[in-house]
């Protein structure tokens, strides 16, 4: 077992140690949400938003052919339909990527 004392100098130095590193960091650290997102990030997204798109049209068609024992009409037909959701979704997303950059290459103009 430790003695109380050494676990106290022990907080200590490592309260020391840490206000060292918050300083030598800096305090004009910029929070997490105003970071940008890089294009994979980006493309990730619309990958991800396509295939649950995808995803969620086939489940309905499948289950509304279980439910009313058709063949896979249903399926193919809402699989169809979340495409169409997915690449909305998408367009949606590559509308707002451009919106962003050109508000941030008309601010840049306005600096100089």
């Amino acid at each position: 077992m430790s003695d109380p004392e050494t676990q106290d100098d022990h907080a200590a130095r490592l309260k020391a140690l840490e206000e060292r590193i918050a300083k030598a960091k800096g305090e004009d650290r910029k929070p997490r949400s105003e970071e940008h997102y890089s294009q994979a990030q980006m493309a990730w997204r619309m990958v991800i938003e396509l295939v649950a798109g995808l995803g969620i049209g086939f489940g309905i068609g499948y289950g509304l052919d279980l439910l009313f024992g058709t063949v896979p009409i249903f399926m193919v037909l809402f699989i169809f339909f979340g495409l169409a959701a997915g690449v909305k979704t998408m367009m949606r997303s590559a509308a707002e990527m451009q919106n962003e950059r050109l508000a941030k290459e008309a601010d840049e103009q306005k600096e100089d």
